[in-house]
């Protein structure tokens, strides 16, 4: 909605408030005008309720507005001795307008001095729950908000099963611009599968004062750009989704506004130079490791190295063995042998497992294996008297890879040499001819809602032929350490400062095998309360957590003992 529309619905909103109230206003000794009158209205609202007239603030934040105003309704009609439970229903579900037929319809007088406590024990676990969600829905939306990593684009500096907490404040909280949506969840209702938020209507884009800008290098989390998926992993067509409904990604910012990116072998490079990354980031690559008798998954594990496949080889199995082995394997084929193939994680299949489903299986070893590891690892490996060489795969410059950004035929780019690339600034005017306006189409026509045409060699913008186009806000390059295994900015480009999220800062759970259901689960207890950005190895805080809730419970125990004895 634009700025006037939106003055429109206030003031239609404001109209529809003074009609189905001045009465109550009037027999509260109140003056009729002041009902219409916009903010001034609720303020007095809150004294003729006598409710705190902060509550006014509640009001006009998004999301936290939609659970105050039923709230506001109800307290409304009970100010004015419509107590019943059945009223109260009728005021929440006419959405406030039962409120007109007490203003007009009943003989109400006004209850001054009106008790404020819950008259039954429902009514104060409904209040309770009520206010409870407030708190944690303005929490979640304005400070921090709970983040589980489920892929693997960050490993190894952010684990599948990481829980984090997310900080907005950091670069300033974005408000809602979804002004319809069920509060504590995203896009997509619990249980019922169903859309969670309407698409209109929708403020313009704000964001709270905060006290820093994104750097170079940092974990962000932001609204995937590229989001027109209503389920992941189901083939449907695609919606459209608000910004702030768009599924949350994590990545690291390896380019700000203003900088020349660059990806030269794998490694990025910013206004000509490599870039330097955190001593916490763990950047991994792939390599193809050699060994003439074969690299065995056993040393691969015994090293450390956890991102690769097995095989296994059985000359045959039954459904009922497939079906009981059938949770640890990612695949299988019959080779070119007759043998059957198993492919599986690092994990491989339990021998527990094995033993219990009869199978005789052999396990693979060949002589050449890709992994994925860090540098460091690649040095071990290479390091080891059995393994002959560690080789790393890079995609050599000029050839093309797949689904590359800005998906042109003029750019021959792939995930390990691309670019170079200039991250727009807003103010900053770039030079538009044919062959740059793939790299800033979806910039100008998406992201910043102007229509573009060209004719022959001429571009026009909004109607007016330009060869030039000055940038409206901020945008940033997201990539994932996981460098051969993330999808990011390689693959759907730039993310502007209006889909910028929050910034990780701690971990408080981490589950290994997060993905093979529970009962694998392992507690990484040396991440358990760590940082995520910081110098130096994470140290875990938990030990130090328990010791003060122990000293508190202590605390509290002596405390009650105390009081007791007094008594």
């Amino acid at each position: 909605m634009s700025g006037t529309q939106w003055i429109i619905f206030i003031l239609i909103v404001q109209a529809i408030h003074f009609l189905g109230t001045w009465k109550l206003y009037v027999r509260a000794g109140r003056k009729a005008w002041e009902a219409a009158v916009p903010i001034y209205n609720a303020i007095i609202l809150m004294q003729i309720i006598n409710r705190p007239k902060w509550w006014v603030i509640l009001l006009f934040i998004p999301i936290i507005n939609l659970l105050m105003f039923p709230v506001i309704w109800v307290e409304t009609i009970r100010s004015f001795g419509r107590n019943g439970q059945s009223e109260s229903w009728l005021a929440v579900l006419t959405l406030g307008f039962y409120i007109y037929y007490v203003n007009y319809a009943l003989d109400v007088s006004y209850v001054k001095d009106r008790s404020l406590h819950p008259r039954t024990a429902l009514g104060e676990w409904v209040s309770s729950i009520v206010f409870a969600i407030v708190a944690a829905t303005l929490v979640h939306t304005y400070f921090i908000q709970p983040y589980v990593i489920p892929t693997g684009s960050l490993e190894k500096t952010l684990r599948v099963g990481d829980f984090l907490f997310v900080s907005k404040f950091h670069y300033g909280a974005r408000t809602p611009m979804t002004t319809v949506a069920a509060p504590m969840v995203h896009d997509t209702l619990p249980v019922l599968g169903i859309r969670s938020y309407l698409n209109k209507p929708q403020l313009p884009y704000f964001r709270l004062p905060g006290f820093k800008k994104v750097k170079r290098n940092e974990i962000v989390v932001f609204s995937w750009p590229a989001d027109t998926v209503r389920v992941f992993f189901k083939k449907e067509k695609g919606v459209k989704k608000p910004i702030d409904k768009k599924s949350n990604y994590v990545k690291r910012c390896v380019g700000i506004p203003g900088d020349s990116l660059a990806v030269i072998d794998g490694y990025v490079h910013i206004n000509g130079k490599q870039t330097i990354l955190p001593d916490r980031a763990l950047p991994q690559y792939d390599y193809m490791a050699y060994a003439q008798k074969g690299v065995s998954s056993r040393l691969l594990k015994e090293l450390g190295v956890t991102d690769f496949n097995r095989i296994y080889v059985t000359p045959q199995v039954t459904q009922g063995q497939f079906d009981q082995i059938s949770t640890y394997l990612e695949g299988s084929r019959r080779g070119n042998s007759g043998n059957i193939e198993l492919y599986t994680n690092h994990l491989g299949i339990p021998a527990k497992v094995i033993r219990s489903a009869g199978l005789s299986l052999k396990e693979q070893t060949d002589r050449q294996r890709l992994l994925t590891v860090t540098e460091g690892l690649a040095q071990k490996l290479q390091n080891n008297a059995a393994i002959d060489s560690v080789v790393k795969i890079i995609e050599p410059q000029d050839q093309a890879g797949y689904n590359i950004f800005p998906q042109h035929n003029t750019y021959r780019w792939n995930n390990d040499n691309f670019g170079p690339i200039y991250l727009p600034e807003k103010g900053k005017t770039v030079s538009l001819n044919l062959k740059v306006l793939p790299i800033y189409k979806k910039i100008i026509k998406d992201y910043e809602s102007n229509s573009i045409s060209v004719s022959g060699n001429q571009i026009s913008i909004n109607g007016e032929v330009t060869d030039s186009y000055t940038f409206k806000q901020d945008y940033y390059w997201m990539m994932g350490d996981n460098r051969d295994h993330s999808e990011d900015s390689r693959t759907w480009g730039f993310v502007p400062e209006n889909h910028i999220v929050g910034t990780p800062i701690f971990i408080w759970m981490s589950i290994d095998n997060f993905r093979d259901g529970w009962r694998n689960w392992k507690i990484r207890w040396d991440r358990v309360f760590t940082t995520v950005h910081g110098n130096g190895e994470p140290v875990s805080y938990f030990k130090y957590f328990l010791i003060v809730l122990a000293g508190w419970f202590v605390f509290d125990f002596f405390r009650k003992r105390r009081k007791q004895n007094k008594s």
